[in-house]
């Protein structure tokens, strides 16, 4: 019987039905029917140090040697997929079709195990009944994974290829082992997973993140209430700056030599954004490819589109299948237009060679953006304090005529002063609009539907550039010292506003806000399941200053026409 066709005829098995050891299952698969597959559940593997962690093998139920395609993360081995777990609390998360033995932002067995893949998912320590304690993205965890990838080489069903796949965590923890070049790694698919946990995470800008974090440390302390779990919420305290705390768990990308097909997202501003075209960028790989959406993450990562890429991909570096996947485009990444409604182009590298950065200058007596620097010096002031509604932001609108892409990183120098204090917290979003003046949502931070296009941050006391990692169209601050304000002094500063890509068509706007405190939420209350900011330095007013000597611009990455 084809395999591909399924067996209506068996029972399928329930996850909570299997028990440690060897289980044979039949597995009801989105793509497959009903498939008969081997699980062993709870392998111990000894880690160098005596701490036993475990995992989960899915294999063929059938002889010979496969390659193996591994995750880790600490959320729960054999949770139940995302969709069964969080559909009543957030509906908009998408739609997600997988077996029910895909945990949480992981690889389907469903769809591996019938193709020949070996699936094997590993409960990082101090997470599911793996021993020792769990202390995220540290060089003990992934000295673990790397440990657990040279295990799974030389085991007797494997082939000795090994693979890394899954989201988010499970892209962070591909960043740090991918680096250590273990022997049996032959290719890593980090899909969205931030790669600089201070600047992509923890701290935006200098401004300490307050909600995601403290979201994601309660998850980990609900789920495993005996575990010592490492107290990364009050280290964000005791460590505002860029010190030894966070150096420890950084990643250095240009170690990585390994293949790698990587996915980022527009949407994912504020998490992984970032530090999925950084892990692109910086990488040492030379076969890599970077696929760019600007839709729901989990979604679009378990789509049967998604996922027979990834199968391209491991076939022929994990199989060495002749399949011309050396033909696909380096970069193939989606310009939005609207929610959901974009356009495909293809590139050889990122950011895209072609880029013509543009300077839009602040014209604070019009509230627009101008190709001309603007003459007349002016000063505008808002109200920075949070929960405001009378003169809260500014705004500055261009509106174009003709059509334009815009796609890559864009940055706003401006020139700041704050009249009761000597530090300021800035929120940046760049919004787009209508013809008939009505705004344009996108999808945005952990699967919200009214988001914008892109969004910068910036504490004014982190305002020092890292000249090394600077480029003249992404400002990098070094975090390694406060440069407060004195009393009535005026500085200029650079935001890095983070990567996307956006269609204008003549008569459409561009819109930059900028104000004391997160936009979108504020825009959208129920937005409070992503990320925020509750404790930042403002007080009173915030004064920008445009035009004149004070050349305040917002630079757009322009791509040239390529119809």
């Amino acid at each position: 019987m084809n395999k591909f066709l399924g067996r209506p005829d068996l029972k399928p098995t329930h996850p909570n039905d299997t028990k440690p050891g060897l289980n044979k299952i039949v597995m009801t698969t989105a793509h497959y029917g009903n498939q008969e597959v081997i699980m062993e559940k709870d392998v111990p593997i000894q880690m160098r140090d005596g701490v036993t962690i475990y995992v989960n093998i899915f294999r063929p139920d059938k002889p010979g040697k496969f390659p193996v395609v591994m995750s880790m993360d600490p959320y729960n081995k054999d949770g139940l997929p995302p969709y069964e777990t969080f559909r009543q609390v957030w509906p908009t998360v998408g739609t997600i079709v997988t077996s029910l033995f895909a945990p949480f932002e992981s690889p389907d067995p469903g769809f591996w195990v019938p193709n020949d893949y070996i699936l094997i998912k590993i409960a990082t320590r101090g997470s599911s009944n793996s021993e020792g304690d769990l202390y995220p993205w540290t060089k003990t965890e992934t000295q673990d994974y790397y440990e657990v990838i040279e295990w799974a080489g030389v085991q007797e069903w494997s082939d000795g290829n090994v693979g890394l796949n899954g989201v988010s965590y499970l892209a962070m923890t591909q960043w740090r082992v991918a680096a250590l070049n273990p022997p049996h790694l032959k290719a890593i698919i980090p899909w969205e997973g931030t790669s600089d946990l201070y600047r992509e995470w923890y701290f935006h800008g200098g401004i300490p993140e307050t909600v995601f974090s403290s979201e994601f440390e309660k998850l980990q302390h609900t789920r495993w209430p005996n575990n010592n779990i490492e107290e990364m919420v009050a280290a964000q305290k005791e460590h505002p700056l860029l010190d030894e705390y966070w150096e420890e768990r950084a990643v250095t990308l240009s170690d990585i030599k390994v293949p790698m097909l990587v996915c980022a997202s527009w949407s994912t501003q504020g998490l992984h954004n970032r530090g999925t075209f950084e892990g692109f960028k910086q990488s040492s790989s030379k076969d890599k490819w970077l696929l760019v959406h600007g839709r729901k993450e989990w979604e679009t990562y378990y789509l049967r589109e998604s996922l027979e890429q990834q199968k391209e991909f491991f076939d022929y570096f994990l199989k060495g299948i002749e399949n011309d996947w050396m033909d696909t485009p380096r970069v193939r990444y989606e310009v939005s237009e609207k929610f959901y409604k974009g356009h495909i182009r293809i590139a050889n590298e990122w950011p895209l060679p072609q880029t013509s950065y543009s300077e839009y200058y602040l014209n604070g007596v019009e509230m627009s953006l101008q190709q001309e620097p603007v003459r007349n010096e002016t000063r505008l002031t808002y109200n920075a304090e949070f929960g405001q509604t009378e003169n809260r932001d500014l705004r500055f609108t261009f509106t174009t005529d003709k059509d334009i892409e815009l796609t890559g990183n864009m940055k706003l120098k401006l020139w700041v002063s704050a009249d009761d204090t000597d530090d300021m917290d800035i929120f940046v979003g760049v919004k787009k609009y209508d013809r008939r003046g009505n705004e344009v949502f996108l999808p945005d931070f952990n699967h919200l539907e009214q988001g914008q296009v892109s969004s910068g941050w910036l504490r004014v006391s982190h305002r020092e550039l890292d000249s090394v990692k600077s480029t003249p169209y992404q400002p990098v601050l070094k975090h390694k010292r406060l440069l407060k304000l004195n009393k009535d002094e005026i500085v200029p500063v650079e935001i890095e506003i983070l990567p996307s890509s956006i269609f204008l068509k003549s008569g459409e706007s561009l819109v930059l806000v900028i104000q004391g405190s997160d936009i979108i939420i504020d825009d959208n209350p129920a937005a409070s399941r992503g990320y925020g900011h509750r404790q930042t330095v403002n007080k009173g007013n915030h004064s920008v200053y445009v035009g004149g000597k004070y050349d305040s611009f917002l630079l757009v990455p322009v791509i040239p026409n390529q119809h």
